[in-house]
C-alpha cells in the first residue's frame, strides 16, 4: 500500500502531528507499506531532508489560511499514484485542497485513493468555547460552514488518537456527518533505554538540577497548557526550603504569553530561585531530562492526545496531568499518576497529592506508567491499527 500524508509544515516545533507522522510512518514501512509527506514548507528549509521517508515540500503557504497556490496541482499530478491520502490538521488550505483534487479527479475519470481526516483534536469543543478564542471561534464557525463540513462528510473515514477526541469531535458543530470515525490510536517509539544515552546531557544544559530534583514540564509554551496556572500553583503549594525545582521545557516563551509567565516568575523570589525555563529539548538532553527528573506534569486546558505524556510514561515516570488531556483516562484507571481539572483549584490538588505521596506509592506509579505506556501508546499497536482500518474502509462513490 502506498499512503500520502498532506499536512501544513514538517517543522519539529510544531511537535504533535509532524511528530506523529515522524513516529508512525517508519513502523508502517515495517510492515510493507510506503508513506510519503506532502507539506507547505519552503525546499531549503532546515528540516527537509532530515527524514527517512519523502517529504515534498512545495512551498511556503501564506495567510492564516496558509494558502499556497503550488499544492493543488501537485495533488492532481500524484494522487492517482497513492491507495489512500491522509490530511493532518484541519481549519487550513491543505484539507480543502486535498477534497477539490480528488473530486477534479473523478471528474476526470482517473484513479482516486481512500479519502482519510486527521483532526488531531482540532474538533474539540474548547476551541469554540475558550475565552481568549472569541473571535477564532466565529471564524472556525464561518469555515466550518463553508468548508471543513464538507472535507469531514466527504471523505471515506475520519482517524482519532484515542476514544475521547472521537466523542468529543461529535459535539462541537451542526452537520457533522462522518461516514466512519474509527480510533486508530496514537503511538510513540520507544526511547532509547536510559543506559545507552548520554545521562549528564541535561545536567550539562541545567547543572543545579543534578542537585536538587525536578519536576518537568515539556510542551510547547502557550496559553492552552496551563503554565500561568501551574507557576501560581507552585509558588503558593511547593514554596518551602526543600521544594524541588520547576523546570519548563518547551518553545514559546518569546511569545506575549511567555512574557506573561517571565513576569509572573519576576514577581516571586521563590519563582525566582526555582523555576527554569530552558527552551525546546531534542535528542539526549530530552531523554536525559525525562530520565532524571521525578515526575511529569501537564495542567494543560485542551490536549488532544499529548505526546511528551507518552515519552515520560515511556520513560517509567509519575504523570500529573489534567483531565482535558485526552488520554486521562487510560492514565487515572491504571494508576500512572495524578488526574485533576484544569482549573487553578485542580493544579493545586495535582501538586498537594505529588507532595503527599510516599517513595513506595511514587515507584508504583512509575511503574504503572511504563506498563500503561506498553499496553496502549507503542507506535507498534497504532501502525497496525491504521492499516488494518486503512484495508477495511471502502471507497464511497464520491458526489
Amino acid at each position: 500500500m502506498k499512503i500520502l500524508r498532506v499536512i501544513n509544515s514538517m517543522n519539529p516545533v510544531n511537535g504533535g502531528p509532524c511528530q506523529g507522522i515522524r513516529n508512525t510512518v517508519p513502523q508502517v514501512a515495517s510492515l510493507g507499506h510506503v508513506s510519503d509527506v506532502v507539506c507547505l514548507d519552503h525546499p531549503d528549509d532546515a528540516w527537509i531532508g532530515k527524514d527517512t521517508f519523502k517529504v515534498f515540500a512545495v512551498g511556503k503557504a501564506s495567510g492564516p489560511w496558509a494558502y499556497n497556490k503550488a499544492l493543488m496541482p501537485w495533488l492532481i499530478e500524484h494522487l492517482s499514484d497513492y491507495d489512500a491520502v491522509i490530511i493532518h490538521g484541519l481549519w487550513q488550505y491543505h484539507s480543502y485542497a486535498v477534497i477539490k483534487a480528488v473530486k477534479a479527479l473523478k471528474k476526470s475519470g482517473r484513479q482516486v485513493p481512500k479519502v482519510l481526516v486527521m483532526p488531531h483534536g482540532m474538533l474539540d469543543p474548547y476551541f469554540q468555547k475558550a475565552p481568549g478564542r472569541k473571535l477564532k471561534a466565529l471564524r472556525n464557525s464561518i469555515f466550518w460552514h463553508l468548508i471543513e463540513s464538507k472535507v469531514i462528510n466527504y471523505a471515506d473515514g475520519i482517524l482519532f488518537t484515542c476514544q475521547e477526541e472521537l466523542e468529543l469531535a461529535a459535539q462541537t458543530f451542526n452537520n457533522y456527518h462522518p461516514k466512519a470515525v474509527y480510533n486508530v490510536g496514537y503511538g510513540i517509539l520507544p526511547p532509547p533505554p536510559k543506559e545507552t544515552i548520554d545521562n549528564e546531557a541535561f545536567y550539562r544544559l541545567l547543572p543545579e538540577a543534578q542537585k536538587q530534583s525536578f519536576i518537568l514540564f515539556l510542551s510547547r509554551i502557550h496559553e492552552k497548557k496551563g503554565v500561568d496556572l501551574l507557576l501560581k500553583v507552585f509558588d503558593k503549594v511547593s514554596n518551602k526550603v526543600d521544594a524541588p525545582l520547576l523546570v519548563v521545557a518547551g518553545p514559546g516563551i518569546d511569545t506575549e504569553y511567555g512574557k506573561l509567565l517571565l513576569e509572573i516568575v519576576a514577581q516571586s523570589e521563590f519563582l525566582k530561585s526555582n523555576v527554569r525555563f530552558v527552551g525546546m529539548l531534542q535528542g539526549e538532553v530530552k531523554w536525559s531530562a525525562f530520565y532524571n527528573c521525578e515526575a511529569f506534569i501537564l495542567p494543560s486546558h485542551q490536549e488532544n492526545f499529548g505526546i511528551a505524556v507518552a515519552e515520560a510514561m515511556a520513560c517509567a515516570k509519575p504523570i500529573l496531568i489534567s483531565d482535558k488531556v485526552n488520554i486521562w483516562q487510560e492514565i487515572q484507571n491504571n494508576h500512572a499518576g495524578f488526574v485533576e481539572n484544569d482549573t487553578e483549584q485542580g493544579t493545586e490538588n495535582l501538586l498537594k497529592k505529588w507532595e503527599a505521596s510516599n517513595g513506595e506509592e511514587r515507584e508504583s506509579m512509575a511503574n504503572n506508567s511504563l506498563l500503561a505506556f506498553k499496553k496502549y501508546f507503542t507506535v507498534e499497536q497504532a501502525a497496525h491499527n491504521l492499516i488494518n482500518t486503512i484495508n477495511t474502509i471502502k471507497t464511497t462513490k464520491h458526489a
